[in-house]
């Protein structure tokens, strides 16, 4: 018989609502169909929508949710939950995670979903909870996925990265179902500098579309973006298939050509002419890449790495380049052979 599992999810944005409900399909067709799932949620407003009309209506609007999907603003009450994903965006995880680090046991696992850098640090999510929680309880989970897709049931390829092979096949049954189907990695930073980065790459190939620049400009920045994914992945000992596979280049993919993308729309309104603060002032949701460009540029400069395209979003975001000037740089570099450094 198939064990069963508690499960928690930090974070009541769109994606963390839209794993809760990948869980709570799960849990309702376990034997104990009265399982819940808890969400926790920083906003009341969110929080009673999901509990009274089973519909995250500030960042979800429009998708039914799973009656066995709980939300609550008490972290505690995730205190006995066997696996707990975060998806708090990475700027704000650290005091969650601490705060959440003392209620598990050796036994919970900590599945970090949110794709970015924490600035500062210059840390990435694992990298930062390893402070706090045990790296054997941690995984990375990553990959090409849309929240309403997810939310909706549609079919599904992740990443599911875990320093412990067991704990990470247990992982990978606990939460895998026919339309979400996890992959199972032994390599965390590769997952994560694939999610990462490709954030940042989405906001240039935004740019390129809002500036009206073509899709075959658009399909050249994704490639040469994806050299800058491996070049920061190798040098902080990535696993190339990893950033080949979904979390890396299937992600980039994704992101880099939808408006669906909250990076890929901020590049695009950047492109038309709309100014960076203007553009993040009116969203209620984060762009993680926007949070994340001054710490790819930092890791960059740390490791000697020539990484002209997420250069740009950041001296653009900065306000230190406008877009075209930007363009102007990238478009009179050198030329060089391809696969070089």
């Amino acid at each position: 018989m198939e064990k069963t599992y508690s499960y928690g999810v930090i974070g009541g944005g769109a994606w963390g609502t839209a794993l809760a409900c990948v869980l709570a399909r799960r849990s309702s067709g376990a034997s104990d169909a009265t399982q819940t799932v808890k969400l926790w949620a920083r906003e009341a407003e969110t929080v009673e929508a999901i509990n009274r009309h089973h519909e995250n209506r500030p960042f979800l609007a429009n998708v039914r949710l799973p009656e066995n999907i709980i939300a609550t603003s008490d972290l505690t009450t995730l205190a006995d939950c066997d696996i707990i994903l975060m998806v708090a965006p990475a700027q704000f995880a650290r005091p969650i995670i601490a705060q959440l680090a003392p209620l598990l046991s050796r036994d919970t696992s900590l599945v970090l979903c949110a794709k970015g850098v924490e600035r500062g640090s210059l840390k990435f999510m694992s990298q930062m909870a390893a402070e706090y929680v045990p790296a054997t309880q941690i995984a990375v989970l990553s990959g090409p996925s849309f929240a309403a897709d997810v939310a909706r049931g549609m079919p599904t390829a992740v990443t599911l990265a875990c320093a412990d092979a067991g704990r990470g096949h247990a992982l990978c049954q606990a939460i895998g179902s026919a339309g979400f189907r996890p992959y199972l990695s032994g390599d965390i930073i590769g997952a994560e500098i694939g999610g990462a980065i490709k954030n940042v790459l989405a906001i240039a190939c935004g740019i390129v579309i809002g500036k009206g620049l073509g899709e075959s400009a658009r399909a050249a920045t994704t490639a040469r973006g994806f050299v800058e994914m491996q070049r920061l992945g190798m040098a902080m000992g990535a696993q190339a298939e990893t950033l080949a596979g979904l979390s890396g280049l299937g992600d980039l993919i994704l992101t880099c050509a939808s408006l669906t993308s909250r990076n890929f729309s901020l590049g695009h309104a950047l492109g038309e002419g709309q100014k960076a603060e203007d553009i993040l002032g009116q969203r209620a949701s984060v762009s993680e890449g926007a949070m994340s460009a001054e710490a790819v540029r930092l890791l960059a400069e740390t490791h000697g790495l020539d990484m002209p395209i997420c250069l740009a979003v950041d001296n653009i975001l900065a306000g230190r380049e406008s877009v075209d000037t930007a363009i102007e740089n990238l478009l009179a570099r050198p030329f060089t052979a391809e696969g070089t450094n």
